[in-house]
């Protein structure tokens, strides 16, 4: 194939460099290439993120001839040494409930106490496994936290949190315990391992712990690190970004072989939205695809909820596709990263306490209860499926039901007529044609919260616009997108088809995020259904000549979302 100027220019490098590479930029190639370009004698080591890319890399390096070429994770180097040296027992992880008696957890004075510093013993635990701290006194586990009740509830246990945490690193240690895939990297990293390679090139480096990052520089050989500093989603697993805190020379691959130069202006535009939030350099990127079918269809949204609207809307209410396929599998939207199904808390809300089946579920009062639960935990993902209760109801097993009937393996995913995925579920994944959901942040958006909170949200709202941004670059030929993510100056373009979506601002946002909570405090009604009488007293006001401000006020509501109500009610 023929290569561009920029990948020449990395292959010609010498020394430690870092790769700025935009969506379908051809990395993986361009990396292939650099190893082959280097000495047949050379031990390179090849880092990856996640096994299915070690795969298929393996595969590309084997069809070059590449021997001298090993591909791993970091967690299956840590793996081979660390487990099997000290014949550890690996598990998924703990839910909450199986922690308090491993961990002699008790209630005290909270109503759940027990469960509630268990979920952040868990969330701490991985917290100092991915970073490079040494102990887990030194980091501030606070400071990750921003509803007021989680808050409130580490300050007051912090002390216990902290003790509990390490008593629970310390048991996997001894291996009185089952460790977790995060420990025995958190073990290889404190066991400052050489490796003994000429050249590691690291891979997704955006995405990348601190404790990676700290194993990867440490090494003598030469380093490089490849990713895209816009695809970084995954702080809230701890990732810090590596490729920004590594001092390399910087190299760009700025063409993207995925999609054409429409898609890539609109690319580019939603990445000039951080100039509202964070210290932005504009980026170059040229589209040089030429997709001219569509054979792969996505639905693809920000949240769980998000994609569950969307699926029901299209493959119930509407009966427009007879086989379908959800990326990770339709089960994993169904269950949170605790335990707790769907069903469960439908049947809590149901009062059907019998039914259900998850220990902390069951020992909650009612979806009131539990709601105060994951406030003071921040379990973004319990919250969500409660959205999806309260919306749906006693319809939830009959549309569930439906959906998985349509549903087809991962063997056969080339047959569904439609894919659904979160964008986290979607990175790395391309489709020739893309719909969006209406759930990721806007221009309006970001505005508010700039004006209402004074850039003290920047990261989150950074991280929410690279999310819009790796959902925008998955598209290879057309993309179907609500017209409040596209700038009112853009052109128009055959790949770029925009729709009308009357929803409320805040609908708009993950109703339990850290964003939501902040918009909460001045908004009291944002992210709760209209009711009757809610409309009633809009109707009423606008017949009185009130101002959309005076009602705004009334119903704790913001104007935007009076006016979007306005329009979902056909009121001029």
């Amino acid at each position: 194939m023929k290569l561009t100027k920029e990948q020449k220019a990395i292959i010609n490098s010498e020394g430690n460099i870092r790769i700025n590479a935009i969506a379908g930029s051809g990395k993986t190639t361009t990396v292939i290439e650099y190893a082959a370009s280097r000495p047949k004698t050379a031990k390179i080591l090849y880092l990856v993120f996640n096994k299915s890319v070690k795969t298929e890399a393996i595969h590309k390096f084997k069809q070059k001839g590449l021997s001298n070429v090993k591909v791993e994770t970091a967690h299956s180097l840590a793996h081979r040494y660390i487990v099997r040296k000290h014949n550890y027992r690996v598990c998924q992880g703990y839910k909450s409930h199986e922690l308090v008696p491993i961990l002699g957890l008790f209630e005290d004075s909270q109503r759940h106490g027990a469960y509630i510093l268990a979920n952040h013993i868990n969330k701490l635990a991985s917290y100092y496994c991915n970073s490079d701290a040494e102990r887990v006194s030194d980091l501030k586990y606070l400071e990750t936290l921003t509803d007021p009740k989680a808050k409130g509830f580490v300050s007051k246990y912090l002390d216990t949190i902290v003790e509990k945490t390490e008593y629970f690193i310390e048991r996997m240690d001894k291996g009185e315990i089952d460790i977790i895939h995060d420990f025995y990297l958190k073990k290889y990293q404190l066991s400052f391992p050489k490796l003994k390679y000429d050249y590691i090139l690291f891979d997704e480096g955006q995405d990348a712990s601190a404790a990676m990052l700290d194993i990867f520089m440490s090494q003598e050989a030469t380093k490089v690190i490849v990713g895209d500093t816009h695809q970084q989603i995954y702080s809230w697993r701890y990732a810090v970004n590596s490729l920004e805190k590594t001092q390399f020379k910087t190299y760009n691959l700025s063409t993207s072989f995925r999609f054409n130069q429409d898609i890539a202006d609109l690319a580019k535009s939603t990445l000039d939205l951080k100039r509202n939030v964070v210290e932005y350099n504009a980026v170059s990127i040229q589209g040089k695809g030429n997709c001219d079918t569509i054979q792969t269809k996505a639905i693809l949204a920000r949240t769980n909820l998000g994609l569950l609207v969307n699926a029901i809307e299209y493959v119930v209410e509407e009966n427009k596709a007879s086989k379908i396929y959800f990326e990770g599998n339709i089960n994993s939207y169904t269950y949170a990263e605790d335990g707790a199904s769907l069903y469960d808390i439908l049947n809590l809300h149901q009062d059907k306490k019998h039914l259900i089946r998850d220990t902390l579920i069951k020992g909650m009062k009612d979806l009131e209860d539990l709601e105060d639960y994951i406030k003071k935990t921040e379990d973004v993902q319990l919250g969500l499926m409660v959205e999806v209760v309260k919306k749906y109801g006693d319809k939830i097993p009959t549309i569930i039901k439906e959906i998985k009937t349509k549903h087809i393996n991962s063997d056969r995913k080339d047959e569904a007529e439609i894919i659904f995925s979160t964008v986290h579920r979607s990175k790395g994944m391309e489709y020739d044609a893309v719909k969006l959901a209406a759930d990721f942040i806007d221009k309006d958006r970001i505005q508010h919260l700039q004006d209402e909170y004074e850039g003290l949200l920047a990261d989150r709202i950074n991280e929410e616009i690279n999310l819009l941004y790796v959902a925008i670059t998955r598209v290879k030929n057309t993309l179907v997108i609500p017209e409040n993510y596209i700038p009112d100056y853009f052109k128009s373009s055959p790949n770029i088809k925009p729709i009308a979506v009357p929803v409320e601002e805040d609908q708009q946002i993950d109703g339990n995020s850290p964003i939501a909570k902040e918009i909460q405090k001045k908004y009291p009604n944002a992210f709760t259904p209209w009711t009757f009488e809610q409309d009633q007293i809009l109707k009423q006001g606008l017949r009185d000549g009130i101002t959309i401000k005076g009602i705004a006020t009334t119903l704790e509501r913001s104007t935007k979302s009076i006016r979007a109500r306005m329009k979902v009610l056909s009121i001029e």
